[in-house]
């Protein structure tokens, strides 16, 4: 997939799910897989999805900007109901991540590995425009990295949800975060969590192994 560079851009119309400034892009439909049952963290878990789909979302459309020094990405999918609260123990609030390796060797499926972090870009609707920076090293061992760099807003209108997920690229020296640069390639994967399904914690859809990303470099100076 591909993050095109737009000198245009500017955080608040990046952050914009509904800003002029998505109109037109290419978009990457990205073809999701319930997460399987006998990886989830615990054996009641385990033993009450056996024989239950898990997985409600089957697809996003996902596009990316970057301005050089912000990357955003913007994902769409179908959305029934718009779930933003708690229930009775079988209704959560709709969610989405962005992954990105930190470790070149870092498993997606297994949200990472001991010694092979993922970083972990999260959404949530009850959290309304406050995103999470989360970092694993395997299922279950998700740490909460900060509240403030990871920015997000969503939309959600007849039966369809857009959300906007977006950070700096280069955040300095957090341990467990994910740096990037005009240029370099990377990679990324995709999890979405419907709320009205039950879904929450490892029962979710997500886009399997790691997606190639790659990033526009910035014109040369002088250049056209």
């Amino acid at each position: 997939m591909r993050v095109q560079y737009d000198p245009k851009a500017d955080s608040a119309s990046l952050l914009d799910p509904g800003s002029k400034i998505w109109n037109g892009r290419k978009r990457e439909v990205l073809e999701l897989m319930g997460a399987p049952a006998g990886l989830q963290p615990s054996g009641a878990i385990r033993a009450a999805y056996a024989d239950q789909k898990i997985g409600a979302v089957t697809s996003v459309s996902v596009s990316a900007l970057h301005d050089g020094e912000v990357i955003a990405f913007r994902l769409e999918w179908q959305d029934p109901s718009d779930d933003a609260s708690i229930g009775d123990n079988d209704s959560f609030p709709d969610a989405a991540a962005l992954a990105f390796p930190v470790h070149e060797q870092a498993p997606m499926i297994l949200m990472g590995a001991p010694g092979m972090p993922v970083n972990a870009w999260y959404w949530r609707a009850d959290d309304g425009e406050k995103g999470r920076h989360v970092t694993a090293e395997g299922l279950g061992t998700s740490r909460l990295l900060d509240e403030s760099l990871v920015k997000v807003r969503g939309q959600w209108k007849a039966g369809r949800r857009a959300l906007v997920i977006s950070r700096s690229m280069q955040v300095g020296d957090v341990p467990g975060a994910a740096q990037f640069a005009p240029g370099e390639p990377s990679r990324f994967g995709v999890a979405i969590w419907e709320g009205s399904h039950g879904e929450r914690a490892g029962i979710k859809a997500f886009s399997g192994n790691w997606k190639d990303l790659t990033i526009d470099a910035l014109p040369e100076k002088g250049g056209n």
